[in-house]
């Protein structure tokens, strides 16, 4: 089970596991999205960009990155809703074979001052805000954000 609004303070701080990020990756997210950018997908066309050759989609990246929080099971069966996405900053591009973590802090917590109607979900639950960096092999972030989530209350509290 995952963490309860009571259970995480702010400086809190959590680091995901990794993961390499494939040509597979970048061509399924294309067909998925339908973002067939030559700057993903033609090796020719990036010769000629300052990148060179083919990056991710940063939106490929960021969904890899969701995908290695729930790894965590810090939000396992205790996340009601991702609420808000605030500062989304893409600082490095992301080339197929890129290995890529998670580095998380929980900036704030709020409990909700009036609680929403009966039916709505997310009675007993409180607003969290995260500080995540994707962060490459080199050491080097790659993508900056701040994020809500709603997370449930301990059960009493």
């Amino acid at each position: 089970m995952g963490k309860y609004f009571e259970d995480l303070n702010p400086g809190d701080a959590f680091t995901t596991p990794a993961r390499t990020v494939t040509e597979a990756d970048v061509v399924q997210f294309a067909g998925l999205s339908g973002d067939y950018n030559p700057i993903h997908t033609d090796c020719e066309f990036c010769r000629e960009t300052p990148f060179g050759r083919p990056i991710a989609h940063g939106l490929l990246t960021l969904s890899i990155l969701t995908g290695l929080l729930e790894r965590t099971g810090i939000q396992e069966g205790t996340i009601v809703a991702l609420r808000r996405v605030l500062d989304l900053e893409f600082r490095q591009a992301v080339f197929p074979g890129d290995t890529v973590h998670g580095e998380l802090e929980v900036l704030e917590k709020e409990l909700r001052e009036k609680e929403p109607r009966e039916g709505s979900g997310r009675l007993g639950s409180g607003r969290v805000r995260f500080r995540m960096r994707g962060v490459n092999q080199r050491g080097e972030t790659v993508v900056d954000l701040r994020y809500d989530v709603l997370l449930k209350r301990r059960a009493g509290a």
